[in-house]
């Protein structure tokens, strides 16, 4: 039986100070969303894409229509303070808030882990995810991405700033942190992904299979056997390819593969959400295929993690997450040393709304506005 309901003392999603689309190449354009707070700051290193309430045949037209969806919606049993992005979908797009993709954007439930009267909250989608529709990979790589972070810090003329982010939303945090450190005050990070081949083999090849078979075998099954000696690769070719109808058969199987195990206790009403728009897998494989673009353990190297383990570093990772292991998370703490506190919920996967992982996200994110020196 699932356990009861916890308190979280998560806040209601903030409504949007300004929700404008930002050039960042000659191809690309993303969506920027800074929300209304105290000149205090934070970044949300890409979690979702777009938003739209469940049931809508459209997504809204602006953050704050969105914010107003959630808040206005009536689920029996839940209240518009924990109605969180979850329970959010965008009919057109893939909407996966839990694993940050590569690919994804923002959503109203990520504003949840912050103190609206401490934080200003400024919320970044990634290329080609949000609003475009071409899910566009050329000049799409992570350190394009890290590169537009710098750009929208400069545009809004921040001088450092709280780096937040969990799953790939870990892997770009950190990247951006290595990159820019004297930029950042300190890191909130759950759900550790390092974009190791070892990590990508044990979720997309073998290895939470043992623990889902039942959900793992449509996603298997959709993959000619001759090719299954490397899944990604051949859910790549199936993503890419022009004929439409077998690329949205593809990014179904995929999706419904990630939404079925990225809770401790699988929610069906989630995974039957799974969204059949090619875009969000699409990106995501065309950076898994890549290796995230950068060296094997390139993110936990000594060479890198010499440029922030000065910066105070909070990791909440659920025990049981089958997405991202977690080992990934032991093995930075392990690198980075007494610097970083690893957070590890007994009770949760890998969704930042279960309650154990949601309470320490905003349990430490309101240690840090006490404790930092702004």
């Amino acid at each position: 039986m699932p356990l009861q309901k916890q308190e979280t003392g998560a806040f209601q999603p903030s409504p949007a100070f300004d929700d404008q689309m930002m050039k960042v190449s000659d191809i690309h354009t993303i969506q920027l969303v800074t929300l209304r707070a105290s000149p205090d700051l934070s970044l949300s290193a890409a979690h979702a894409v777009n938003w739209a309430c469940t049931g809508s045949t459209r997504p809204p037209r602006s953050y704050d229509a969105a914010v107003r969806a959630v808040t206005a919606s009536r689920h029996p049993g839940v209240t518009a303070r924990s109605l969180t992005v979850e329970r959010l979908r965008n009919t057109n797009a893939i909407s996966n808030n839990r694993h940050g993709g590569p690919g994804g954007g923002t959503s109203p439930g990520d504003t949840i882990y912050f103190d609206p009267k401490v934080y200003r909250i400024i919320l970044i989608d990634q290329r080609a995810g949000a609003d475009s529709r071409t899910a566009e990979l050329k000049e799409n790589t992570t350190w394009d991405l890290v590169a537009d972070i710098e750009r929208v810090r400069e545009k809004l003329g921040i001088e450092k700033w709280l780096v937040f982010g969990g799953s790939w939303g870990s892997t770009l945090s950190l990247a951006y942190s290595q990159t820019h450190p004297d930029r950042c005050v300190a890191l909130v990070l759950r759900g550790i992904f390092l974009l190791r081949r070892s990590e990508l083999e044990w979720f997309y090849q073998d290895g939470a299979s043992h623990i889902w078979p039942d959900a793992w075998e449509p996603y298997l099954n959709q993959i000619p056997e001759a090719e299954r000696g490397d899944l990604i690769s051949a859910y790549y070719k199936q993503l890419t390819q022009p004929d439409e109808k077998k690329s949205l058969e593809a990014a179904k199987a995929w999706a419904t593969w990630e939404e079925s195990t990225s809770k401790l206790y699988q929610d069906p009403a989630m995974v039957a959400l799974a969204d059949n728009d090619a875009k969000w897998a699409r990106i995501e494989c065309h950076y898994f295929v890549n290796g995230g673009f950068f060296p094997e353990g390139h993110l936990i190297s000594e060479p890198q993690l010499a440029k922030i383990r000065h910066l105070p570093c909070v990791v909440v990772q659920g025990r049981y997450d089958c997405v991202c292991p977690a080992r990934s998370a032991w093995d930075l703490k392990k690198a980075w040393g007494e610097g970083l506190r690893l957070e590890i919920v007994d009770d949760a996967g890998h969704s930042a709304h279960e309650p154990g992982i949601t309470r320490l996200l905003v349990e430490a994110t309101n240690e840090m506005a006490k404790k930092l020196d702004w």
